[in-house]
């Protein structure tokens, strides 16, 4: 069995609803709703386990996965586009593919903008000072406006690990811990 078909399928199933709703927000000149809605349901999806749930548990009918998401959509106040594509994934049984989705939303938002995404990963929450001045340098290094997607892992100890596109730059204390350790090895 090919352990990448999952994935692929999921990726697939994305990036079909994600062209979509992008075309119908590039339509309806609201692209600036769709990427607010995007980031605010990311946030949900991070923040809430019972959401996280209600995507990927089968013993949601359809109907439930459908009332549920349309709800938490019209809380959140998405836009109709988006809104209506998360029922349709609900009631099609696919929105256990939701997190791919706001990726490749996000991909999408970014290209049109003529921006990149840069994910990095800090053993502290990035202050907005901070982020600012790394994406001024990001945005030298690679000659486009950076986004930054920031994350926190404290087992780095300090320093940052950056990745944009096939760029990594990893100046994390546990990455110089983990140079350190192989070179001993290498002399002992």
């Amino acid at each position: 069995m090919d352990v990448s078909e999952p994935a692929s399928i999921s990726s697939g199933i994305a990036a079909r609803y994600a062209t979509a709703i992008f075309e119908i927000a590039l339509e309806s000149d609201a692209l600036a709703d769709l990427e607010g809605g995007v980031d605010d349901l990311s946030a949900a999806l991070d923040e809430s386990a019972d959401l996280r749930a209600l995507i990927s548990s089968p013993l949601y009918s359809r109907d439930e996965q459908k009332a549920a998401i349309l709800a938490v959509a019209n809380k959140m106040g998405l836009m109709p586009g988006l809104r209506n594509a998360l029922g349709l994934m609900a009631e099609k049984r696919r929105l256990f593919v939701l997190p791919a989705l706001m990726r490749e939303l996000r991909e999408r938002i970014a290209r049109h903008k003529g921006e990149v995404t840069a994910d990095v990963v800090s053993a502290r929450l990035l202050s907005d000072e901070q982020s600012k001045k790394l994406a001024e340098t990001l945005r030298a290094r690679v000659g486009k406006d950076v986004k930054i997607n920031a994350a926190v892992d404290e087992d780095l100890i300090g320093g940052l690990v950056v990745k944009v596109g096939s760029l990594m730059i990893d100046t994390s204390v546990r990455a110089r811990l983990d140079a350190l350790q192989n070179a001993m090895k290498e002399v002992g």
